[in-house]
């Protein structure tokens, strides 16, 4: 059972406040105030300090609020895994990157669990940073990940060799060249992920080795999320550079067109990575092989 001092921890950073927090969970407030007194006890920390009237998190209860929520989080996976194996269901939990979001990687997932009764699969999104601690804590069974691994404590299945490319409408002027060179990406407004993203720091280092940089061109966008920037290259005269992996969702090949690069490598491994011994690697050989029969259609 999880302490209920965690999930009044969780509930009180949530609302901003002990009365809110106590109302919420049917506490009183001189309960919940308790509460967050004895975690500072047990942990020799502060957790909140008082600022205009607002509650702020201590540097050490940012840490203790984080792992709170990963407990809990951990709980809850925990009682749904008992559920599945009682029931005679079998449940994955894959922690995919916002570029795999865009791939194919979901759809593989999906035809899975359809093609085998009995099967849950959960997916979560995040940060590669956060799905390797993610992968350490066990909340989550398996990560689909870009780049090379941090460290040979995980196992891993190579699932593809990505690439990043120019990516613009099928009626745009670039379109009708067969490789691009960096002038050419210069001319054109340039819509790009954010600069904490993989993909922009593949782009960014690529350009880097090549003399170049972002500041040199037209930047006229950065937005996080693929599905968004492909909807604007569509319908606009904008460009991108995207994984070439994120471009095979139904629709992309009608509308957009992608093109290399000229002098810039730009390649990654895209990788299964798991905790050695902790899942059924026939469930894995499926979805690699899945996953290369949709890329080769």
């Amino acid at each position: 059972m999880v302490d209920p001092k965690l999930l009044t921890l969780i509930e009180v950073e949530k609302r901003n406040g002990f009365t809110a927090a106590a109302k919420a969970l049917s506490l009183t407030q001189p309960a919940v105030s308790q509460h967050i007194r004895l975690l500072e006890k047990e942990n020799g920390i502060r957790i909140f300090n008082k600022v205009g009237g607002s509650l702020r998190l201590t540097p050490e209860g940012e840490i203790l609020l984080r792992y709170a929520k990963r407990i809990v989080s951990v709980y809850s996976d925990l009682a749904s895994k008992l559920k599945d194996e009682a029931s005679g269901r079998k449940g994955y939990i894959v922690g995919i990157t916002h570029t795999a979001e865009a791939n194919l990687i979901a759809e593989v997932l999906a035809s899975f669990a359809a093609a085998h009764p009995g099967t849950k699969i959960k997916i979560k999104t995040d940060s590669i940073r956060n799905l390797y601690e993610k992968l350490t804590s066990y909340e989550i069974d398996l990560a689909v990940v870009d780049g090379p691994l941090p460290n040979k404590k995980y196992s891993s299945i190579l699932l593809d060799t990505d690439s990043l490319v120019a990516v613009m409408s099928k009626h745009h002027p670039l379109a009708f060249k067969r490789v691009l060179t960096i002038e050419d990406l210069k001319k054109e407004p340039l819509v790009l992920r954010s600069k904490e993203s993989e993909t922009r720091a593949l782009f960014s280092a690529a350009l880097s080795s090549s003399g170049h940089s972002i500041d040199e061109f037209n930047l006229v966008l950065e937005i996080d999320n693929i599905m968004t920037i492909k909807e604007i290259l569509s319908k606009g005269e904008c460009i991108s550079v995207l994984p070439r992996s994120a471009c095979h969702s139904y629709g992309d090949k009608e509308t957009l067109s992608l093109r290399p690069i000229e002098n810039l490598n730009m390649s990654r491994e895209v990788s299964i990575v798991y905790p050695s011994q902790s899942i059924d690697r026939s469930f894995l050989d499926a979805l690699v092989l899945s996953y290369k029969e949709k890329m080769a259609r």
